[in-house]
């Protein structure tokens, strides 16, 4: 194994043990038989060699790291990998891997090592992978769960992907109001470990409504005599299963928050919400954004087969297809202009690569406003105002720059005069468009990142074009 450095941060570290398995797996090739054992027996040798070999370089490490490894191999080798996880690891490098990645892993188990796998996890973890899991398996993997457990999985399944139920945890510290400090701190000895990211108490009436939260610093340093409810905090950031788990994740980066109770319609306790959830949740969101930019379709495994590659990437290529299609055509109705002025040719792919870019810009402005809740889609008209000011001023310098750089190749005045307004006009449709394409698609309920760069390029490249060869013919010929 690897020690872990402390001169090496988290990703250095990450990037030893992906070496170091990939140097296990390349030092363990397929066997060739010696004369004195048959090739059978060499290759079971060799596999033996091989999982003790792993078995060693993994021990001790976290599932995280695991994952990460599990990640980044090609699947036969991630397969080999998989196969000599430490025990009792499975479930917990399950969470953490990619959607993709674990669809691919647990493809690879049978209903025994599913079951086995699944069966450490708490049941808000557990709910968190059900969705993934053959459908063979959950009448089994339910019987298995106690009363309790049962009702949580299913109340966390109740709950839409991107709302706080889906994602809360059952697992948290709650006291009576009525104890005194000394008397809670005698509570929490009797636990065996503290749920982890646990920064505060709940504290709870009779009933279990949530009157307030005591942090562990106040249970530490204050008088052992004190009552709960005299020194703990009222004012205190609740949230909703039904809320939207976007909010409530801008609201943990605006308080600071560690954890916080999630509560009913009654006020009554029933999970909280944690500080590492709401960075998956972020991080989710950040690869969705980036995802649905170009037109993906879903999350895809690097190492995918090229038939799931071809699945997930098919649908916006058509659609470019397509507009690229309209492009050519614009371009096809000025071939007499392009044949009189060849630098009609050279001079337009400027105006519309430069009004993509713009439209690019002003598109993930407003889709990351959108996201963080800043604009709204009933802002369109000020937002268009402003961005197509921005648009103008732009059009009138950097277009102005390439007439003049036109001008100067061609020697040609008018030329340039046209380069000029072209540039503008495209800016100015870039600026409609980049602000116009998220905000109704907000509006409409979709996605407004979802095929946004694309959409905005193909408007701009036919528009560019039509709008330069347009005012080409009219001014030129």
């Amino acid at each position: 194994m690897i020690p872990a450095a402390d001169s090496h941060g988290a990703g250095a570290r990450r990037l030893l043990r992906l070496a170091a398995v990939q140097k296990v797996l390349r030092s363990h090739p397929s066997p060739i038989s010696p004369r004195d054992m048959s090739a059978e027996a060499a290759a079971s040798s060799v596999a033996d060699e091989q999982a003790d070999a792993l078995h060693q370089v993994m021990a001790g490490w976290h599932p995280a790291d695991v994952a990460y490894v599990l990640e980044r191999l090609p699947l036969e080798q991630r397969r080999l990998v998989w196969q000599q996880v430490p025990a009792g690891q499975d479930g917990e490098i399950l969470l953490e891997v990619t959607d993709a990645v674990r669809e691919s892993l647990i493809a690879d188990m049978d209903r025994s090592e599913i079951l086995e796998a699944v069966e450490p996890l708490d049941a808000d973890e557990l709910a968190d992978l059900v969705e993934d899991l053959p459908e063979a398996v959950l009448p089994e993997l339910m019987a298995s769960l106690d009363v309790d457990e049962r009702q949580q999985v299913q109340a966390a399944l109740s709950y839409r992907d991107d709302q706080v139920g889906a994602l809360m945890e059952f697992e948290m510290v709650a006291i009576g109001e009525q104890l005194s400090l000394g008397e809670a701190l005698a509570e929490l000895r009797k636990l065996e470990a503290l749920p982890s990211q646990t920064d505060k108490l709940f504290i709870v009436n009779r009933s279990r409504v949530l009157t307030g939260v005591l942090s562990l610093e106040r249970l530490l340093l204050g008088d052992p005599g004190q009552i709960v409810n005299a020194v703990m905090a009222l004012d205190v950031n609740t949230f909703r299963a039904e809320d939207d788990i976007y909010d409530v994740a801008q609201a943990f980066e605006r308080y600071d928050l560690i954890s916080a109770p999630v509560v009913d319609a009654t006020g009554r306790l029933v999970g909280r919400l944690t500080v590492d959830a709401i960075v998956d949740v972020i991080r989710a969101e950040g690869e969705s954004e980036a995802r649905n930019r170009g037109g993906l379709r879903e999350e895809e495994d690097i190492f995918a087969s090229v038939w799931k590659s071809v699945q997930n990437r098919w649908a916006w290529l058509a659609v470019n297809l397509v507009t690229a299609f309209i492009a050519s055509r614009v371009i096809g109705l000025f071939e007499g202009a392009i044949e009189k002025l060849v630098a009609l040719a050279t001079l337009m792919p400027i105006v519309a690569g430069i009004g993509g870019n713009s439209g690019n810009q002003t598109i993930t402005m407003i889709v990351r406003a959108l996201a963080l809740d800043q604009i709204t889609p009933g802002q369109l008209r000020r937002l268009w105002g402003k961005e197509l000011k921005v648009a103008l001023v732009n059009g009138v310098v950097w277009g102005g720059v390439i007439g003049l750089v036109a001008w100067g190749l061609y020697r040609n005045p008018a030329l340039g005069l046209v380069m000029t307004a072209a540039m503008t006009l495209n800016l100015l449709l870039a600026a409609f468009a980049g602000v116009g394409i998220p905000m109704l698609m907000a509006r409409w309920g979709r996605d407004p990142a979802l095929g946004s760069s694309v959409l905005i390029t193909a408007l701009t490249d036919s528009g560019g074009f039509f709008i330069f060869l347009g005012l080409a013919t009219l001014f030129l010929m």
